[in-house]
């Protein structure tokens, strides 16, 4: 039993070694890329034989070389520096009034029936639909399209902080009042923990629709953005171009998600989940 023990201490230590988290990345992140690696692949395979035509739809040796154009003439660089400062933006903003307002009113019931209405209402109004009123409010300058991406980040955000909260198991706030946890104790270590998954997975839905928002705000008369080269491939009928913003999309996406997983990690770390123990 002794020894049982000891071979799961040294393994679970074996697991905390940075050599091993590496290992564990990389193999994750090799497995990630293998259906967009296939995929590329085949397609490229049927374009050299003749079995599709590329006219609409590039083979992925023209994206790619269209994508070192642009990276090696710093068009690229420019374009993805001005969408995620753009995203940023709008994220710190939606997501911390979000937070706030969700606080709120999954803390409050006689708060939620006051605000909660209002704001599903306003959740259904398409993201297009605030175009016109942003370029009235606030020009067709910066703060408009991070206005527009603040409002889409803000509302998953506003739904997973609620949520967590407002579902909060009840019989562990008893048993933090049992051992007599003051107001601020029972706040750090029965409710924070209590929420943080939901809202780890909250922030994320809420930077991913923050992407997707960028692309309607930098239709607002952006001169630079990822969102702006989508369009001017689309009105110069330069496919390729499209497919390149739409990888570098999914690339930039995919690395601020990560980011928040990474940074995430050492404060679930408690969890016991059956992936975890896989």
């Amino acid at each position: 039993m002794s020894d049982a023990g000891t071979l799961d201490r040294d393994t679970t230590a074996n697991a905390r070694q940075p050599g091993a988290r590496f290992a564990v990345f990389s193999s994750a992140f090799a497995v990630g890329l293998i259906l967009p690696l296939a995929t590329a692949i085949l397609y490229e395979a049927a374009f050299r034989l003749g079995l599709v035509q590329a006219r609409l739809l590039p083979p992925p040796s023209r994206v790619f070389a269209t994508l070192w154009e642009l990276a090696a003439s710093g068009e690229l660089l420019t374009h993805v520096v001005a969408t995620s400062l753009r995203v940023l933006s709008g994220f710190a903003i939606g997501s911390g009034v979000g937070m706030v307002l969700g606080a709120v009113t999954g803390s409050s019931t006689a708060a939620r029936r006051f605000l909660d209405p209002t704001l599903q209402a306003l959740r259904a109004i398409p993201s297009l639909a605030w175009v016109p009123l942003f370029i009235l409010w606030l020009g067709i300058f910066e703060s408009s399209k991070i206005a527009l991406i603040a409002v889409g980040v803000f509302f998953p955000v506003y739904l997973g902080v609620m949520g967590a909260i407002a579902n909060v198991d009840r019989k562990i706030v008893e048993v933090g009042r049992v051992f007599r946890l003051s107001r601020a104790a029972l706040a750090r270590r029965v409710l924070l923990p209590a929420i943080l998954p939901d809202f780890i997975i909250a922030i994320r839905s809420g930077l991913g629709l923050g992407f997707m928002f960028v692309v309607a705000a930098e239709l607002m008369g952006a001169s630079e953005g990822l969102g702006y080269l989508l369009v001017d491939g689309q009105q110069l009928g330069k496919p390729a171009q499209i497919l390149a913003a739409i990888i570098a999309f999914a690339v930039i996406g995919k690395l601020f998600d990560w980011i928040i997983v990474a940074a995430s990690k050492p404060f679930l770390s408690w969890q016991d989940t059956h992936q975890r123990g896989a």
